[in-house]
């Protein structure tokens, strides 16, 4: 077993991140699903993220996921709102019974330095100050944020000015604006600061 963090993120909703160490036998057996996916990693992934969801929500179905026409999965006709992510060995999910979650977890890699700018503002990126952890943090922010609302389309720069980021032992408290849609609206977020990965999930 691989659990790395599991938490409860408000009233409504927990949260979990897994490490992927298992073949993918134990979760073929554990879901009782088999991934379509072609390549071993992705299937891993994609079970993963399954597996969690059922882990911290035992009475999960599972066979009743959905995925909307952009990307956004889904359980129809039950009051269950949800977000998966991955990046290998990573797998992050959130549950929540009240609102739209979303939850992304993001290996710590070097090149982002390069490719802030495409998603980062001038502000955000004094903000992040150069340093690749607090980059990828804010790309998670971002990603979980896009997750949440599902719309497609989104602008990270214009439509998801980050405007707030407190870190405290590696915690982190961020404030963005999602102005997607008119009137926007602000939005919390919860993140952390790993040795490997950072993550970020909606409040």
């Amino acid at each position: 077993m691989a659990l790395y963090k599991q938490w409860q993120n408000s009233e409504t909703s927990k949260a979990a991140i897994w490490k992927i160490e298992e073949p993918e036998s134990f979760f073929t057996e554990q879901t009782g699903l088999i991934s379509d996916k072609k390549f071993e990693t992705r299937r891993l992934e994609h079970l993963a993220g399954r597996f969690l969801l059922k882990y911290i929500l035992p009475n999960f179905q599972l066979n009743k996921i959905q995925v909307s026409p952009l990307g956004k999965p889904f359980v129809a006709e039950e009051k269950i709102f949800f977000s998966i992510s991955h990046s290998f060995p990573f797998v992050g999910v959130t549950i929540d019974t009240a609102k739209e979650t979303g939850i992304d977890v993001q290996t710590l890699e070097p090149k982002i330095l390069r490719l802030q700018h495409k998603f980062l503002s001038p502000i955000e990126q004094e903000i992040c100050g150069n340093d690749s952890a607090l980059i990828t943090l804010a790309w998670a922010a971002k990603e979980a944020a896009f997750k949440k609302y599902g719309l497609g389309a989104v602008d990270f720069i214009k439509h998801m000015p980050i405007t707030q980021m407190d870190i405290n032992d590696r915690e982190a408290e961020l404030t963005m604006e999602f102005a997607r849609e008119i009137p926007s609206t602000i939005i919390h977020l919860q993140g952390g600061l790993e040795t490997d990965f950072a993550w970020s999930v909606t409040r």
